[in-house]
């Protein structure tokens, strides 16, 4: 199924909002739009129903999180890749020169002390971001942030709004173009990284004004982001990482020269950040076998040695916080991030090597509640994986090759 295009009616506004973006003092401006709800033809149903969202070379599948098989699929050019909107119903698809919207066709709504669920067709929403460049998207308190590296345009929305069509957006420009992250905390305060095309080499903070409160650039080679506790950032680093919290930035060296942290995952029910670890800045690519626990609360970083190696897709949060780490033996390794000892490991897919390439396919883990996805490249399959008991609940073939995944729950 190839999907429809942009109606006029949203492009238009979405023109007006680019050419409005920012007023003459360079001030963020907000613009609205009046589009209509995409509820026709849902159903409600009695468990709210779990949908993920998984590109291939071509494409993307939606796929029902119990039955595992593939509800739609949409064809798309080119490399493609999907983060969580942040609302639970949509997905952020980065392709080509926009950010897209993409309603996984399952979703809640609160109603009094309990909440009705829906489930309807997944399409894509009559809206689009323009980017040049598409970049990161991240979710926190309520807001999603989307990064343009190749303008450094910084838009931000309430997640949601989504459900009633284009949003109203707020536009922030980075100090110069560059592949970047932003993060909002729930005071409004907003997290921004430095660099440009040849360097990062940190992050600054804004307060809702957007006027500059905070800045370190004591973070070379500054790369990704994740939220702990709620209310404090980690960014990595080619030396450590920097974290953010009560209007100050810290640093936490790494106990190598050189200690590469460049991929996060967080909790909310942890003060704990899970990061990647490499060592070898020569490397063509490097398969590192350690892991990395940032405690927000002591201002500490620790080392776990799993003894196999992993990739940027290998890292997730269960539902108590426990570190998840997808190594290439195929199995799931379950960290305390309290006491930083491995306490398990759930055997899934068989064993396999990272390609050179990371556009190429590689497994990939995604958590929703107490269930881990693993997608197996390599046989086209899917799993899922019950956390609370350790084992394998389903599996079932995929149509297509899978590469990136998400939940729209996420």
């Amino acid at each position: 199924m190839t999907p429809p295009r942009i109606a006029a009616t949203a492009t238009l506004a979405l023109s007006a909002l680019l050419l409005t973006a920012c007023g003459d003092d360079g001030s963020p401006v907000r613009s609205e739009s009046t589009s209509s709800p995409r509820d026709d033809g849902a159903q409600e149903v009695q468990e709210a129903e779990t949908r993920l969202v998984a590109t291939y070379d071509g494409g993307l599948m939606v796929i029902d999180g119990e039955s595992l098989e593939v509800v739609e699929t949409f064809e798309l050019d080119g490399f493609t890749r999907v983060n969580p909107a942040g609302d639970g119903r949509h997905v952020m698809v980065s392709a080509g020169d926009a950010f897209r919207v993409l309603d996984a066709g399952a979703w809640s709504s609160a109603h009094g002390d309990h909440e009705h669920h829906y489930v309807g067709d997944p399409e894509f929403a009559d809206v689009e971001f323009e980017a040049d460049h598409p970049g990161h998207v991240v979710r926190h308190a309520g807001t999603t942030v989307l990064f343009s590296d190749g303008s450094g345009r910084i838009e931000l929305f309430q997640a949601d709004e989504l459900a009633d069509g284009a949003p109203e957006t707020e536009v922030v420009m980075a100090d110069e173009a560059h592949h970047g992250v932003a993060v909002q905390l729930a005071n409004d305060e907003l997290l921004v990284t430095l660099g440009d095309e040849t360097t990062r080499t940190g992050a600054k903070v804004l307060d809702a004004d957007r006027a500059e409160i905070a800045r370190s650039e004591d973070c070379p080679g500054v790369h990704g982001e994740a939220v702990a506790d709620d209310e404090t950032i980690v960014v990595g680093c080619e030396n450590g990482v920097l974290i953010y919290r009560d209007g100050a930035f810290t640093k936490i060296a790494s106990p190598d020269a050189y200690g590469r942290i460049g991929n996060q995952a967080g909790s909310d029910e942890s003060a704990v950040v899970l990061g990647d670890y490499k060592v070898d800045p020569e490397a063509e690519l490097e398969r590192p076998e350690r892991v990395s626990l940032i405690d927000t609360a002591t201002n500490t970083l620790r080392l776990v040695d799993l003894g196999v190696s992993y990739t940027f897709r290998s890292l997730a949060r269960g539902p108590q916080g426990e570190a998840l780490v997808l190594g290439t033996d195929g199995a799931i390794h379950v960290i305390d991030p309290v006491t930083a000892q491995v306490t398990g490991t759930i055997p899934v897919i068989g064993a396999w090597t990272e390609p050179l390439d990371w556009q190429q396919p590689r497994p990939a883990i995604v958590v929703d509640g107490d269930i881990a996805y693993v997608t197996d490249p390599a046989a086209s399959e899917l799993h899922a994986v019950d956390l609370a008991a350790g084992a394998v609940v389903s599996s079932a073939p995929l149509p297509q090759v899978p590469n990136e995944m998400t939940g729209a729950k996420e």
